[in-house]
């Protein structure tokens, strides 16, 4: 696995102050190996907590004078979050920084690096939680009807070509010359694509799969006689999804008629591939429902957790209970799904006015 380069020593300042000790050094490989092997940490995440950690020692060691792990006192963690908040760092940053150094601490005590955890007593600033906008079911009806590769095709248009483009201008027809208005024919590839994102689109609402989870699976992932996917979720946990037939059709339509004119020798057993036959990636995934929410015009929902969201709200809505929704999005606490998927004031009001005596 590899990681962002991070600096090995520091730079001696004006006054001569000693670099990096090579302890720290030794302790940073160390963390990163035990995120990335032992907790199965995401690049992401091993990358971030690398990156604070780094950040740390380097406040220590450059500013106090810090030269072995034991001497990083709750004082030192305290200034050091102290002057990270100062630069205007949001507290969602400070709550990650807080998180890699009790993460940190920890190992380093269980390695024996340390004898006490001074990570114990310390607390970083709360990280408010700020829900995604929820589609309604109306509008998640539109926004599937709208990116129908045979019912909306508005993304299948083909863009006329501008003068800017080298293109000639029209020429004025003949009169009594027969004209046609006929717009110009989506190709293959523009109805691969089309037929690619619809099937995404619906999955993402179907599941309330990850975006992560969603460019990782493979064909074989998908069971079509019982209407499942199998994902890889965090840690490497493995769980099933159950799905309906509007996303189970669209996957078909994408495996008989769209990935066939974009696969290639090398695209592998992805499920999901783009334009050049690899592996769709996140970012596109990201942009391309950030375009599809942009196109109802009448939401602020942005992004693939917007769905994710929304699923969750939609099946608390219908019913399911916080444990299935906890399982079905693959959380390893239930707090975090009840943070994760608020219940609607109107399933509120519902209950109320069925179990209340004086509703």
């Amino acid at each position: 696995m590899t990681t962002s380069p991070r600096p090995r020593q520091l730079a001696p300042e004006p006054h001569g102050r000693t670099p990096w000790p090579a302890g720290f050094d030794a302790a940073v490989d160390g963390f990163e190996r035990y995120l990335s092997l032992e907790r199965s940490r995401s690049q992401h995440t091993v990358r971030a907590y690398v990156g604070d950690i780094s950040a740390l020692l380097e406040f220590a060691a450059g500013r106090h004078d810090v030269r072995v792990l034991e001497d990083i006192d709750l004082a030192t963690l305290r200034l050091w979050l102290g002057e990270q908040q100062a630069t205007g760092k949001a507290p969602s940053t400070l709550a990650r920084h807080a998180a890699a150094v009790r993460t940190f601490m920890g190992w380093a005590v269980r390695e024996e690096l340390i004898a006490t955890d001074p990570s114990l007593r310390l607390r970083s600033p709360k990280n408010a939680k700020r829900l995604p906008h929820v589609l309604q079911t109306a509008q998640v009806g539109r926004l599937l009807d709208m990116d129908h590769p045979e019912r909306g095709s508005h993304q299948l248009a083909v863009p006329a070509p501008s003068e800017s483009d080298g293109a000639r201008k029209p020429v004025a027809p003949e009169p009594g010359a027969a004209t046609t208005t006929d717009p110009p024919q989506p190709t293959a590839r523009q109805r691969a694509v089309a037929e690619r994102d619809h099937a995404i689109l619906e999955l993402l609402y179907a599941t309330g799969i990850r975006v992560g989870e969603l460019t990782g699976l493979d064909i074989d992932d998908i069971d079509h006689d019982r209407l499942t996917l199998r994902v890889l979720g965090k840690g490497n946990k493995e769980r099933t999804v159950p799905f309906g037939q509007p996303a189970h059709q669209a996957l078909s339509n994408w495996l008989s008629r769209g990935r066939p004119q974009l696969v290639l020798d090398r695209s592998g057993p992805a499920l999901f591939l783009g334009e050049r036959g690899a592996r769709l990636g996140q970012r596109q995934v990201r942009a391309m429902v950030e375009r599809a929410l942009a196109g109802l015009g009448d939401t602020a929902a942005r992004g693939p957790h917007a769905l994710r969201h929304t699923a969750a709200t939609h099946l608390l809505d219908g019913g399911a209970d916080l444990r299935t929704v906890q399982e079905l999005l693959g959380h390893s606490s239930l707090a975090t799904t009840q943070l994760y998927t608020h219940v609607s004031v109107d399933r509120l009001r519902t209950s109320y006015q069925q179990a209340h005596p004086r509703a």
